[in-house]
């Protein structure tokens, strides 16, 4: 496919929350100074980055306009690719405003480095970026864009999660993983799921009283999911994995509380509660449910086109 428009869709700096000339002026203590250079370097690597992708692009026979992801508002259309840069949350964010004809190349603009966390470990957290899905850096953006502009390169199709609260599909899609919860991180959390396939139940109904719901899709995986104790999945594999956070006396429903919704199946869980929300790839997307809701949740979503790193292309061809 020829790329003739691109957005280059940014990370905004406001993330790094204290500027040089606000900070120095009032803090003395030496750790604290330390956090304040390290959030002013990665400002700065952030925006060399920023400034070097669209040096880049300036040579390259392509119309394209940048934005701030803050800004996106509405569906990304009349464009062939999106570049993003940041991290994995700029691409997550974008992911929720593209449907499944545009592709997407991650940009780190802040990769974590190794020696910089070693160095600084008995101070302060070093780590920056972990950028899972991003496909480049600065230092091979021009070799990974031009083999998407001359159509050497081919984007991976990753599954995303679908969900419908009362047979009314949510408008946001999940690329990461969803959390249904109480929206008090130390409330009880109620309700029952089953999964199910071909309209005949695959599973036993379970009932749950815990810290929530997880499901995550093969990319997610790697995220929350494994943190929890979940496992990792093929890449492009197109089931999702579910996790009960922390059941309370589960019993005989044990071996219920962590699976797989197979692509061919669906959870249909009911939330008992007051209160509940259901989180969209972390805290910024979220939608409202209350006692009684029926919510299903599947594979069934349209795929997002993705050029991946070199290393997941390869386990992707693996498997």
């Amino acid at each position: 496919m020829a790329i003739k428009r691109l957005l280059l869709l940014l990370k905004p700096f406001d993330v790094y929350p204290v500027s040089q000339s606000d900070g120095l002026a009032r803090i003395t203590n030496r750790q604290e100074l330390q956090i304040l250079h390290y959030l002013n370097n990665r400002r700065k690597v952030h925006k060399d980055a920023i400034n070097f992708c669209q040096n880049i692009l300036h040579h390259k026979p392509v119309g394209w306009k940048s934005l701030v992801r803050n800004n996106l508002s509405e569906p990304i259309r009349d464009v062939d690719l999106v570049v993003t840069v940041g991290g994995d949350g700029t691409l997550l964010q974008g992911s929720h405003f593209i449907d499944d004809s545009v592709p997407v190349l991650g940009v780190n603009s802040d990769p974590t480095q190794p020696e910089e966390v070693e160095k600084l470990i008995n101070e302060i957290d070093a780590n920056r970026s972990t950028g899972y899905l991003c496909g480049a850096t600065v230092n091979n953006f021009e070799q990974v864009l031009d083999s998407i502009l001359e159509d050497r390169a081919i984007p991976s199709k990753l599954t995303r999660i679908s969900v419908s609260v009362n047979s009314q599909p949510l408008s946001t899609y999940a690329l990461n993983d969803i959390l249904i919860a109480h929206p008090c991180p130390a409330a009880l959390s109620r309700f029952s799921f089953k999964i199910k396939g071909d309209d005949q139940p695959c599973a036993p109904l379970a009932h749950s009283r815990s810290s929530g719901l997880r499901v995550s899709t093969a990319a997610g995986s790697t995220a929350a999911m494994l943190s929890a104790g979940g496992f990792l999945m093929p890449i492009l594999s197109q089931d999702l994995q579910y996790m009960v956070r922390e059941p309370i006396s589960p019993g005989v429903a044990s071996s219920l509380m962590h699976g797989l919704i197979k692509s061919h199946q669906s959870m249909e869980a009911t939330w008992f509660g007051k209160k509940g929300v259901i989180y969209i790839d972390g805290s910024h997307v979220s939608y409202t449910i209350k006692n009684g809701d029926a919510i299903e949740i599947s594979s069934k979503a349209p795929i997002l086109k993705v050029f991946l790193p070199h290393h997941l292309q390869n386990i992707s061809e693996e498997t």
